[in-house]
C-alpha cells in the first residue's frame, strides 16, 4: 500500500506551457515521495521530455535516408527521382515528441507528481524557499535541473546577430534552407551542418579554426573536417561573422577571414535563407535569483557543485548543464538517479562517476568516443607509458557504392598491461558499437582483452579487436 507523506522535495527544471522545448520558461516541479520508495525516475521523465536530442535524432535518420538513396543504383535498385518534404517529416517528428510528452506526463500523473507552472525564483527567506505566481514552496530537498540554452550573440557584438537562430529556432524551420550558413565547430554545429548538407541544402560552415571537433582526439577531429568537406559541406576556416543584414527575402553575412588581423579578409555571403548559431550554452541561472541563497557559481554562471551534487547551500543540489559538467542528458538522468538514492535510499557513498562517459556525435558518419583522448592520456601518463593503435579503412557498404566514407579507430592504451584508456571512432555503424566497447572499457578492459575476443566478420567492430 502506497501512503502520501509530506511534500519532500521541490525539483526546479525547464519546460513550456505548449509542451515544446523550444520556447524556455522556467517552472518547478513538486513530488510526493511515497514509504516505498518511489525516487527520481521523475528525471528520466523530465530530460526526455525536453530532449532536443530526441528531435535532432528524427532529422539525423532523414538525412542518413537522403545518403542511401545516392547508393541504390549502386546496389542494383532502379530509383525514380524521389522529392524530400520538410514540411511531412516535421509534421511527422513534432507529432512524435508530442506524444512522448503525453506518455511521460501521464507517468508523472499517475505517479501523483504535481506539476506547478510558471516562472520559480528564490526567496529571501532564512529557509530555502522558492516562489511561483506569489504562491510560496519549501521542503528539505530542492534539486536544481534548469539546464542549458544556446548562445546568440548581441547586436551590441555582432550587427544584426540576432537575425540568425539557435538550435532551438532550427525545429520551428518551415521549410528547407537553400542556402544555410552554421557558426560554431562543436558537435552541435556539425550534426546541423551534415543534415542540412544531406537534406540537399547548400550548407556553408564558419569556423575559427583549422578543424572541427577540436576537444576531440585529434584523429577524430582532423577525419570528421575531412568527411564534412566530401560530403559537400562548405567549411570556411579561420572565419567569424562580423555582420548580419536583410537583404530581400534573405541575409547578407559579412564574414572575416584570416588568421590574423594582419592576413584577415572580408567578405559577404549572399542569398543566405537562414544563419544558425552553434557557438556554445550557457546555463538557465538567470531570473532563479540564486543570489538570494549565495549558492557559489562559477565564472560562467553554472552551480558549482561536490561529488556527491551538493551546492554550496545545504538542502539544493544540482545536477545536468546547469552544472557545466559532461553536458549529456543520459549523464543528468544517471546523475539524478545517484543522487536519489543517496538522499531516500540511505546510500551514503552514492554518486555519479564521471569518468569514462561513452559520447556519440550524429555526424556523417558517426563518431563515437569513450575514455582519455591521446593528447589527454599523454598529459595524464607520459608519452612514454602509452601505446596507440589504430586503424583506417573504408567500411564494406561501400565496396560497390560510388559513394565512399573512411572509417578511423584509436585505441589508447596505457602501462605495461596495456590498460585502453581510450577509444575512438568514426564511421558506418560507429555509434552503435559503442556501447558494448564503453562497458569493457569501464570494466578495465586490457588490450590482450580485446585480443582475445573473437572477431565478428565481416564487420567494422572486428577491427577493434584485431589491431596489431
Amino acid at each position: 500500500m502506497q501512503v502520501v507523506v509530506e511534500l519532500q522535495c521541490i525539483l526546479v527544471t525547464l519546460r513550456t506551457a505548449d509542451e515544446s522545448w523550444s520556447k524556455t520558461l522556467p517552472f518547478t516541479i513538486s513530488f510526493l515521495l511515497y514509504k516505498c520508495n518511489l525516487l527520481l525516475l521523475l528525471l528520466l521523465y523530465l530530460f526526455l521530455l525536453s530532449d532536443p536530442v530526441l528531435l535532432l535524432q528524427v532529422m539525423w535518420n532523414a538525412a542518413v535516408h537522403a545518403e542511401y538513396l545516392h547508393d541504390h543504383a549502386d546496389y542494383g535498385f532502379e530509383v525514380p527521382s524521389v522529392k524530400f518534404s520538410w514540411r511531412m517529416i516535421k509534421e511527422k517528428r513534432d507529432a512524435y515528441v508530442s506524444k512522448l510528452n503525453d506518455i511521460y506526463q501521464n507517468n508523472l500523473n499517475k505517479d501523483q507528481v504535481e506539476t506547478i507552472r510558471g516562472h520559480a525564483t528564490f526567496t529571501s527567506d532564512a529557509e530555502p524557499t522558492l516562489e511561483v505566481d506569489g504562491k510560496r514552496y519549501t521542503a528539505p530537498h530542492i534539486l536544481i535541473a534548469t539546464g542549458g540554452r544556446p548562445i546568440v550573440p548581441s547586436d551590441k557584438d555582432i550587427p544584426g546577430a540576432s537575425l540568425g537562430i539557435s538550435s532551438d529556432g532550427f525545429f520551428e524551420l518551415e521549410e528547407l534552407p537553400r542556402k544555410s550558413v552554421i557558426v560554431g565547430a562543436g558537435y552541435i554545429a556539425v550534426e546541423i551542418a551534415g543534415i542540412l548538407s544531406a537534406l540537399g541544402s547548400n550548407a556553408h560552415l564558419l569556423i575559427r579554426h583549422e578543424k572541427v571537433l577540436r576537444t576531440f582526439d585529434s584523429m577524430i577531429s582532423l577525419n570528421c573536417t575531412q568527411e564534412l568537406e566530401s560530403a559537400g559541406v562548405k567549411i570556411l576556416k579561420h572565419t567569424q561573422v562580423k555582420s548580419l543584414k536583410k537583404s530581400g527575402g534573405s541575409l547578407e553575412v559579412t564574414i572575416v577571414t584570416g588568421e590574423s588581423d594582419q592576413t584577415a579578409t572580408t567578405s559577404v555571403l549572399k542569398d543566405v535563407d537562414c544563419l544558425l548559431w552553434a557557438i556554445g550554452r550557457s546555463p538557465n541561472t538567470d531570473g532563479l535569483n540564486l543570489s538570494q541563497l549565495g549558492l557559489k557559481l562559477d565564472p560562467k554562471g553554472h552551480v558549482v557543485v561536490d561529488e556527491f551534487q551538493n551546492t554550496s547551500k545545504t538542502g539544493i543540489y544540482a545536477v545536468g548543464d546547469v552544472c557545466g559538467k559532461a553536458l549529456l542528458t543520459p549523464v543528468a538522468i544517471a546523475a539524478g538517479r545517484k543522487l536519489a538514492h543517496r538522499l531516500f535510499e540511505g546510500k551514503e557513498d552514492s554518486k555519479m562517476d564521471y569518468s569514462n562517459i561513452p559520447t556519440v556525435v550524429f555526424s556523417h558518419p558517426p563518431i563515437g568516443t569513450v575514455g582519455l583522448t591521446e593528447e589527454e592520456a599523454v598529459t595524464k601518463y607520459g608519452r612514454e607509458r602509452l601505446k596507440i593503435y589504430t586503424t583506417s579503412f573504408t567500411p564494406m557498404y561501400h565496396a560497390v557504392t560510388s559513394r565512399k566514407t573512411k572509417c578511423v579507430m584509436k585505441l589508447v592504451c596505457a602501462e605495461k598491461e596495456e590498460k585502453v584508456v581510450g577509444l575512438h571512432m568514426q564511421g558506418f555503424g560507429s555509434d552503435e558499437m559503442l556501447q558494448g566497447f564503453a562497458v569493457a572499457i569501464k570494466m578495465g578492459a586490457t588490450k590482450s582483452d580485446f585480443d582475445n575476443t573473437v572477431a565478428i566478420h565481416p564487420t567494422s567492430s572486428e577491427e577493434l579487436v584485431t589491431m596489431r
